[in-house]
Order: C-alpha cells, then structure tokens, then sequence
C-alpha cells in the first residue's frame, strides 16, 4: 500500500485535516509520513524594511514559525505512534505546487495528502489553486483533504 506519505502543512484548518488523514492512513499502512512547510519569503517582505532587518529579525522569525508548526505536527504524529520526517523549504520564487512535486519525487512519496480549501469562481481564477496544479503535475497521486460542507452549507 502506502510507505510514505507527504503532507505539505500551512497552519489552515484544512492543512490540519489532511494531516488527520494522513495520520488514518499511516495508521493502516504502517506508511511513515513526510512533513513539509514552505516558506514564501515573498510574502513576509513590505518593501519598508531595510536588508539587514529582513535578514537579522523577520526571516529568523518566520523560519522559526515555520520550524515550530513542523514540530508540533510531528510530536502529534508520535504520539500517536506513527514514524515521521518533517522538511522546511524557502521558496525562491516558485510555486507552491511545483515546491511539493518536487520534494514529493526526491523523498520517493507514494501519496501526497493536501489541504484544500475549496475556492471556486472568481475567487480560483484571482488567486489560483496551487491543490488543483499540483494534482495535474504531482508525480504521485494526490489526496485532497477539504472542511466537511454542512446540508446548510
């Protein structure tokens, strides 16, 4: 069945999921899994702060965020048993989707299990749906985890 699994995290509610599902699935396949976080420095520069503040105080901050939410996942997996590896990549500019099939081949993952959250309309084609290109590029199959809609909802 599955021997390794990659479940990139975010910190959202649906990155949460995917790792509970992943946890599922490791249970019943003995699979170990591959914690991933990705780092957009991009997204944490205003243009404001000079080099050296970038470089001595917010990326160790972010980094460290990053690092932090990588071992809180892990100690959950533990806990309950479950084998796992955790990565911390920066991004230099390039999609998210493209980061996770990338590390999804070098580490030799069978199933990659992704939060999802769901966006459609204008709303998708404004921000993009880095889920639905990772599941047209990953070299692997994709699990998309989403919130559970209500009969309301």
């Amino acid at each position: 069945m599955y021997k390794t699994l990659l479940v990139p995290l975010d910190g959202s509610a649906t990155a949460q999921l995917a790792l509970d599902e992943a946890a599922a699935l490791a249970r019943l396949s003995g699979a170990r899994v591959h914690l991933l976080h990705i780092v957009d420095a991009m997204e944490h520069i205003t243009g404001f702060e000079p080099p050296a503040v970038h470089i001595g105080d917010i990326r160790p901050r972010f980094l460290k965020a990053g690092r932090e939410l990588l071992d809180r996942a892990a100690q959950a997996l533990q806990a309950q048993g479950i084998a796992s590896e955790t990565t911390l990549v920066e991004s230099a500019g390039e999609r998210v989707s493209e980061l996770i099939a990338a590390h999804a081949a070098r580490i030799g993952a069978d199933l990659v299990v992704l939060g999802t959250h769901g966006r459609r309309g204008v709303e998708r084609l404004l921000i993009g749906s880095d889920a639905e290109q990772l599941a047209r590029i990953a070299p692997v199959p994709v699990l998309l985890v989403r919130e559970r809609r209500t009969a309301a909802g």
